[in-house]
C-alpha cells in the first residue's frame, strides 16, 4: 500500500475531524483533539515551554487520515513522568548532546493508552507500523539523541519492542471493580481492619463539608477558578513548577464537560478543595488535586473514595490514581506495571541503558509482587 506521512506543528493542523475519526475509537479522552489542542492552545505545551509539536498524520492514497501519532519535540524532560534524567546526565557529561530529543507522549499525563491511533476502517498493525517508522526517519533526519513513547498499551509495547526499541517498566496504583454494587460491597472484600480504618477516615474528612461530583453543565467559571488555585498551589508546594495554565482549564470545560468529573469540598458554601478526573470508556483517571485547608483525610475522600464511589455508579471497570505513593495501596489501589519503549540513536549510550533496563525489569515485577502480597487490603482467601 502507498502512504503519505505528514508531520504537523499543530494538532489543529491536522483537524478535529481528521484526528478524532482516529482517537474516538480508542475511547481515551487525553488522545482526544479537544485534550491535545487545548494543552496547545493554552500554551501549555508550546515550543516556549519545550514542547514543539511534530505530530504524525498517516494519509492512504486517496488523501485520507488514517492513522495519528501525538509526537513532540522536547528541550527537557520535564512532565513526562517517565525518568530518564540520568542517561541524558551520563550522556552530556560524556560529551553527547540528549537535547533535543522526540516524545510520543500525552503531555503532563501519566497515563496508559494508545501512542498510534488508527481510523476504524484501517488495519491497526499497519498503521502502527507505519507511524513508527516514521517517527523514527523523523529522529534520524533531524539528528536527535533519542525517541521515547511513554505509558503506551501493552500491546504497543511489545510491539516496539519486536521494532527493536528498549522496553521499561514501572508501576501505578489502580482500584479494579469487582462487580461492586456499592462502597458497602467494596468494603466488604477487605480485611476488618481496613474497613473501619477507611469508615472512619471518610467520617472525618467529611465533616462539616459540603462534597460534590461535578460534571457537564454543573461545571461553571467559578469552580475552575477554584480549582485552579488549588492546583497552582499543590504544584508550587511540591513542585515548584506548575505545568498547565488557567486557559487550559477553560478549554477542557468547554469542549469535554461530559468527560470531566469534578470533586469539589465546600464549607460554608466555599470551596476549599477539589480532585480532577477524566472519564474514559471503562475507565476514571484521577489527575490533579489540591487544597486551601488541612482537612485530615480530605485527600483521600476526594482522589481515592469519591473516585471509587463515581466508577461504581458508572459501572466502570477501574479508577487509575496516576504515579506513586504506596499509601494507595491501603485503599484499595494495587500496583500494576506501567510501559514505555526508547531508541536511543547512540550505541555508546544504548548499550548501558539496555543493560540496565534488563535489570530494571524484573526488579519492578517483584516490587509490584512484594507490595501487593505485603500491603493488600484484601481479605486472604484460606486457600
Amino acid at each position: 500500500m502507498t502512504f503519505t506521512l505528514r508531520v504537523h506543528d499543530r494538532i489543529a493542523g491536522i483537524g478535529r475531524e481528521a484526528w478524532d475519526a482516529c482517537a474516538s475509537p480508542t475511547g481515551d479522552p487525553f488522545v482526544s483533539f479537544d485534550f491535545l489542542d487545548a494543552c496547545e492552545a493554552s500554551g501549555s505545551a508550546v515550543p516556549a515551554q519545550g514542547w514543539a509539536g511534530r505530530h504524525l498524520a498517516l494519509e492512504d492514497a486517496d488523501g485520507r487520515v488514517i492513522g495519528v501519532m501525538p509526537l513532540w519535540l522536547k528541550g527537557h524532560s520535564q512532565g513526562e513522568y517517565v525518568f530518564d534524567h540520568s542517561w541524558a546526565d551520563a550522556y552530556e557529561r560524556a560529551g553527547g548532546c540528549y537535547y533535543p530529543k522526540l516524545l510520543g507522549a500525552v503531555p503532563f499525563t501519566p497515563v496508559t493508552g494508545p501512542r498510534f491511533l488508527a481510523h476504524q476502517d484501517a488495519d491497526v498493525a499497519t498503521v502502527r507500523e507505519a507511524l513508527l517508522q516514521g517517527a523514527l526517519t523523523l529522529a534520524e533526519r533531524l539528528g536527535v539523541s533519542s525517541l521515547h513513547v511513554n505509558f503506551p498499551t501493552r500491546d504497543d509495547w511489545n510491539a516496539m519492542g519486536e521494532a527493536g526499541l528498549l522496553k521499561r517498566q514501572d508501576m501505578q496504583y489502580v482500584w479494579r471493580n469487582g462487580g461492586y454494587a456499592t462502597f458497602d460491597d467494596f468494603l466488604s472484600a477487605l480485611s476488618s481492619n481496613r474497613r473501619k480504618t477507611i469508615r472512619r477516615e471518610r467520617r472525618e474528612a467529611q465533616a462539616g463539608l459540603d462534597i460534590r461530583i461535578l460534571t457537564g453543565a454543573d461545571l461553571q467559571p467559578g469552580h475552575w477558578d477554584a480549582f485552579f488555585g488549588f492546583y497552582m498551589d499543590t504544584g508550587s508546594r511540591k513542585w515548584g513548577r506548575p505545568y498547565l495554565t488557567r486557559d487550559f482549564f477553560t478549554r477542557i470545560g468547554d469542549t469535554m464537560a461530559d468527560r470531566i468529573a469534578l470533586v469539589m469540598a465546600f464549607r460554608d458554601g466555599r470551596p476549599i478543595a477539589g480532585a480532577l478526573n477524566l472519564i474514559g470508556r471503562d475507565a476514571l483517571y484521577g489527575r490533579q488535586w489540591g487544597c486551601l485547608e488541612d482537612v485530615p483525610f480530605l485527600h483521600f475522600e476526594l482522589c481515592y473514595y469519591r473516585a471509587i464511589d463515581f466508577a461504581i455508579e458508572r459501572g466502570l471497570s477501574r479508577v487509575e490514581a496516576g504515579a506513586q505513593g504506596e499509601h494507595k495501596i491501603a485503599r484499595g489501589y494495587l500496583p500494576s506495571p506501567v510501559y514505555s519503549a526508547h531508541y536511543i540513536a547512540d550505541p555508546a549510550l544504548r548499550g548501558p541503558v539496555a543493560d540496565y533496563l534488563e535489570r530494571e525489569r524484573p526488579a519492578v515485577d517483584a516490587e509490584i509482587l512484594g507490595l501487593t502480597e505485603e500491603l493488600s487490603p484484601f481479605r486472604r482467601d484460606p486457600g
